[in-house]
């Protein structure tokens, strides 16, 4: 009988690139942390350098290796660019991580298309285009991936209508989410596995004005009394990228709090 790993060994992310877009700040910054603690060579993207070149300096001061690609995934030529930039580096993606993405606060009647098409573009399309290029450069010939969506408690489920509309947001997590459950299907026995974490409501740019107007009743409603924190992303993710996860695909792990549960 075959010696059976350690957890330490499952765990353990040296020699792997992990590619994590939006990993400038939030919870893209969080799970860099989490994946480079574990001995993965991060490489983040985000649209702004002078915040990619903070994040970078804040993991390099954890002692994380990491490295970074200035890209608007929400451009349809951007992600082919990125994957060609990290390819020229001599380096190749284990672990993917499609974190970006943006939101828009709109009644549905008078959301513009051209809002609808930017959403869509970055939360929905860029996860589908870098998927594909990075499974087809590195992990299908290899026989080996881990694909981690951030989705979003907001995909399974209606929005409040006390809250400004999200229609298009909402839209696109939950398309995000079956996303992930058909690439697992399809790619499970090529020794790729796709899940995705869906967030509640985390501090973060993004949602500052839910939380400027609605914080202590997202709070009342949490069952753990509090807003998610800056380490509560990473064990999630850190499993989902590990060897640890091998048989785990095609999940949606919520992480709120126990917020969607009441």
């Amino acid at each position: 009988m075959s010696a059976v790993p350690t957890l330490k060994t499952l765990f353990d992310l040296s020699g792997q690139t992990a590619l994590i877009t939006g990993g400038s700040r939030g919870l893209g910054l969080q799970i860099a942390e989490a994946l480079g603690e574990f001995g993965a060579h991060v490489v983040i993207t985000a649209r702004k350098q002078d915040e990619l070149t903070a994040a970078v300096e804040h993991l390099s001061a954890l002692g994380v290796t990491a490295t970074a690609i200035a890209a608007d995934l929400g451009k349809p030529d951007e992600p082919a660019r990125v994957v060609e930039a990290i390819a020229a580096q001599g380096l190749s993606v284990e672990i993917l991580v499609n974190n970006a993405g943006t939101s828009w606060g709109s009644a549905t009647e008078e959301m513009p298309l051209d809002a609808w098409n930017k959403l869509m573009a970055l939360n929905l399309t860029a996860p589908f285009l870098l998927s594909q290029l990075v499974a087809k450069q590195w992990m299908l010939p290899k026989g080996y991936g881990r694909i981690v969506n951030i989705a979003s408690v907001e995909g399974l489920m209606g929005h409040h209508a006390r809250m400004i509309g999200t229609i298009a947001y909402n839209t696109s997590k939950g398309g995000l989410i079956n996303f992930t459950r058909a690439l697992a299907a399809e790619w499970g026995r090529r020794g790729i596995t796709v899940n995705a974490v869906a967030p509640g409501y985390f501090p973060s740019k993004m949602t500052t004005y839910v939380l400027d107007h609605f914080e202590k009743d997202l709070v009342d409603d949490t069952p753990r009394g509090e807003l998610g924190g800056p380490a509560d992303l990473k064990g999630a993710a850190l499993l989902f990228a590990t060897r640890a996860g091998a048989h785990i695909t095609g999940q949606i792990l919520v992480v709120d709090g126990g917020a969607s549960v009441i």
